[in-house]
């Protein structure tokens, strides 16, 4: 079955150009032009991923992305916007969007990002298949099992958006080792994103915060001054 994308933009030009492209790679696509549509068709339709504008009349991108999170809703959302602020890149992935790109952008790189969020969804198995047994990883209270997509910190199921997953998922699976944002930018995001390691930054501290009992003093995601982050069990106190 192909995979269904919502795209959300108040300009017809800019729909038209990202549905074409979308729909000769073999995606189904349905379309928004406001905020108040897109919660609707986000909701009610179900797709794979959304592409959502920053600015919206109604109800902007953030509020949207906002919205969808609180309800739960962990569909990759792909953020897009006209501003180049560091600031603004930054408040939409802390708000829970997976990704951005900044307009005017070419139909190439966009199918590149779309493909690379959604490469995930082929290892997520069918709901049927997650009853079975399966090894994960453990580090001390964290467990994390890649073929359920599930993570549980001392036993409570972790309410993680997609790219917090794989994130922690690498992590984990190169426990002890200290890995640079460059590396970790090439491992979970799939492709180049020279110059923006701020994303990881925001990711980590995300994931502090659902694992860490004092997010200053982090005991499991360590900061190696200048080279990056290190997943190690704590020291016993």
């Amino acid at each position: 079955m192909n995979k269904k994308i919502l795209v959300v933009d108040d300009e017809q030009s800019i729909v038209t150009l990202i549905k074409y492209n979308l729909e000769q790679t073999g995606y189904e696509v349905i379309t928004a032009f406001d905020g108040e549509e897109a919660m609707e068709k986000a909701l009610g339709e179900q797709p794979d991923l959304i592409v959502l504008d920053w600015m919206l009349p109604r109800l902007d991108g953030m509020e949207v992305c906002k919205e969808l999170r609180q309800q739960k809703v962990t569909t990759p959302i792909l953020m897009l916007t006209a501003k180049d602020e560091e600031f603004d890149k930054v408040l939409g992935l802390e708000l829970g969007a997976d990704d951005y790109m900044t307009k005017p952008f070419s139909p190439r790189e966009l199918l590149a990002r779309v493909k690379a969020i959604l490469r995930r969804l082929q290892h997520v198995p069918k709901q049927e298949e997650t009853n079975s047994q399966e090894e994960g990883f453990t580090v001390l209270d964290i467990q994390i099992f890649p073929e359920k997509y599930e993570a549980y910190f001392r036993g409570d199921l972790l309410d993680l958006t997609p790219k917090e997953f794989e994130l922690l998922l690498y992590l984990m699976e190169n426990k002890g080792r200290v890995l640079t944002r460059d590396q970790l930018l090439s491992a979970v995001w799939k492709y180049d994103f020279a110059g923006d390691t701020r994303i990881v930054d925001v990711h980590i501290s995300h994931l502090r915060e659902k694992i860490e009992e004092n997010t200053r003093k982090p005991e499991y995601i360590k900061t190696i001054r200048g080279l990056g982050y290190k997943l190690e069990e704590p020291k016993p106190s």
